[in-house]
């Protein structure tokens, strides 16, 4: 038992040198250890690369002792199962102790008297002839021998019993050290791992920027009071057939008041109130007042700020103007909130709220004195009220589409009754409506201004896709932005040809795809695995994922552009 202590503790530190000697980075006079956002364009594609390598060889190092430790761990158990058993047959071996003590006694005892009878003289005095005397010390000899042996014996028992507990006492001192070192083996490396794929994460948000700038490229309306609508292809002829079209629900960001969605719930008879509620967790609505600066131009009360806000049509006029209320209530929520009570500045687009200098007038000027100086309050602070133009049939939290987690935003579906696929979406949801309801973003003049995709540009997104899945590597996933613009990265962005050649060495790859089908959670809203068909298999692939690497490999400004998307054929 202990040689296999000793070997475990040897193989702890071997694991430990295996694991940090491999992937340790030394951060004094590397650039890679700065803040991302202090590295050189030039040199992030190397840090990355770097950084990328080091996470392989970290992850490697702890594969290749994985077994070992799981070998130590089997070992570990056996240890403690046997210790078990050891420490079961002591406490039974003391329980009995009594007994033996009493059997002990009584043998020394027995043999002292044995001894005094059973000497020679008596034997010879008491025996009548030399073969009974023979007899005599024959026998008298035996039963001394046979007390001597039980007593030895049970004193070497009870001495055996005494080195046991010892022993075991040893081992179990032992054995915890060992389980100790053993979590902090695993815990550190899965630390040090953490840490490096949270470096690589904040380098990687290079790669989000870009989504944002293409994303900002599309000119997504975010407010209802903004023109026109998004290109849905439906119907229209690319001038091919048999492709692909990838249309999303809604538009970013889906927290809190869907402004086609207030529409549809004032058209249903819903007042003010109830559709507020339904958008925002709440304590009360009270009156507050405040001056507002806003930036570019000079100070506003409250109340003319809000007049001066142009976010949603003004013929939103059904059940007493119910949409314009809540939308005039929020509006004035989320200014105080944004500007601390009136201590800050708001800027005039529609990252804040869309401002200008003359009041709006007409209805949306009769919505904001009906609803004067109404906030809704959570802690007695007013609720950073967000809204957009159209959510797609569900609300999301702050914290579900990446942004800090709040209190006041909510996950609900934004329906009239229950959704179990597409089709009941597209009849029950509030903001059905809207122009931006169901889409596909982006569009190329080549194809009659249609964001329809070919088998052949689909097969070589999925294959994409499907590399940046089987490579953990970063520096292979700077290769396969969108082959018809620049690579950010600086770096050589790979043809459908050498895409198709580096997957090949995991999996067959595509050259052309029949068939795309959508598993979705139409409880929460998120399509959940892109299911593909074609010449290289069946294959599934997380949403989010797959919508990654489409928008980074798609061409032009096609786009999926949120968390809920379907696919159409032309």
């Amino acid at each position: 038992m202990r040689k296999l202590l000793s070997f475990l503790f040897f193989s702890f530190f071997l694991i430990l040198f295996l694991i940090f000697f491999s992937s340790t980075i030394k951060a004094e006079d590397n650039v890679c250890s700065k803040d991302p956002r202090d590295i050189p364009n030039d040199q992030l594609s190397t840090c990355i690369e770097e950084l990328g390598k080091t996470m392989s060889q970290s992850k490697t190092a702890t594969q290749g002792v994985q077994k070992q430790i799981d070998g130590i761990k089997a070992r570990v158990a056996f240890i403690e199962n046997d210790l078990v058993v050891k420490q079961k047959n002591i406490d039974d071996s003391y329980k009995n102790l009594a007994k033996l003590e009493e059997i002990l006694n009584r043998t020394i005892r027995d043999f002292y008297i044995k001894s005094y009878y059973n000497s020679p003289l008596v034997a010879f005095l008491s025996a009548s002839s030399a073969s009974e005397i023979t007899q005599l010390l024959a026998y008298q000899k035996a039963t001394t021998d046979q007390d001597k042996v039980i007593i030895t014996n049970i004193a070497i028992s009870i001495l055996d019993l005494e080195t046991k507990k010892k022993n075991l006492e040893a081992e179990q001192t032992n054995l915890a050290i060992v389980k100790e070192k053993l979590d902090k083996v695993v815990t550190e490396a899965q630390a040090y791992q953490a840490t490096l794929s949270n470096k690589i994460a904040a380098l990687s948000a290079r790669q989000q920027e870009i989504l944002n700038q293409r994303l900002s490229a599309l000119g997504i309306p975010l407010f209802a009071s903004s023109l026109g609508g998004c290109s849905s292809d439906i119907g229209k002829d690319p001038g091919f057939g048999r492709g692909f079209g990838f249309f999303t629900y809604g538009v970013p960001n889906r927290v809190g008041l869907s402004q086609f969605g207030a529409w549809g719930r004032a058209k249903a008879g819903q007042n003010s109130d109830s559709i507020l509620h339904a958008y925002y967790n709440f304590d009360s609505i009270e009156n507050r007042s405040a001056t507002i600066n806003v930036e570019g131009y000079s100070s506003y009360s409250l109340e003319d700020y809000v007049k001066r806000v142009y976010e949603v049509p003004d013929n939103w006029t059904d059940n007493d103007s119910a949409a314009l209320k809540a939308q005039a209530i929020a509006v004035r929520s989320y200014a105080l909130a944004y500007t601390n009570n009136g201590q800050g500045s708001i800027c005039t687009t529609q990252q804040c709220q869309v401002f200008k200098p003359d009041p709006k007038g007409g209805n949306w000027e009769q919505a904001v004195n009906a609803t004067a100086g109404q906030v809704m309050l959570q802690g007695g602070q007013p609720i950073k009220a967000w809204f957009s133009s159209t959510h797609g049939g569900y609300v999301h939290s702050s914290g579900d589409i990446g942004w800090s987690s709040t209190s006041w935003t909510k996950n609900v579906q934004d329906t009239t009754g229950g959704i179990s696929n597409f089709s009941d979406l597209k009849n029950n949801a509030y903001d059905k409506d809207s122009p931006w309801f169901y889409c596909d973003w982006g569009s190329r003049s080549d194809y009659n201004k249609t964001a329809w995709l070919k088998s052949d540009e689909v097969a070589d997104i999925v294959n994409a896709v499907l590399l940046a899945q089987n490579q953990s590597d970063t520096e292979t996933k700077e290769h396969l932005y969108q082959t018809d613009k620049p690579n950010p990265a600086g770096t050589e962005t790979w043809s459908a040809d050498r895409v198709r050649q580096e997957l090949s060495k995991y999996m067959t790859p595509y050259t052309s795809i029949s068939d795309i089908s959508m598993s979705v959670d139409f409880g929460s809203g998120k399509t959940t695995s892109v299911n593909v068909s074609g010449d290289g298999g069946n294959k599934s692939i997380p949403g989010d994922f797959f919508k990654l690497y489409f928008d980074l490999r798609a061409p032009a400004n096609i786009q999926i552009v949120g968390p809920l998307y379907n696919v159409e054929r032309n």
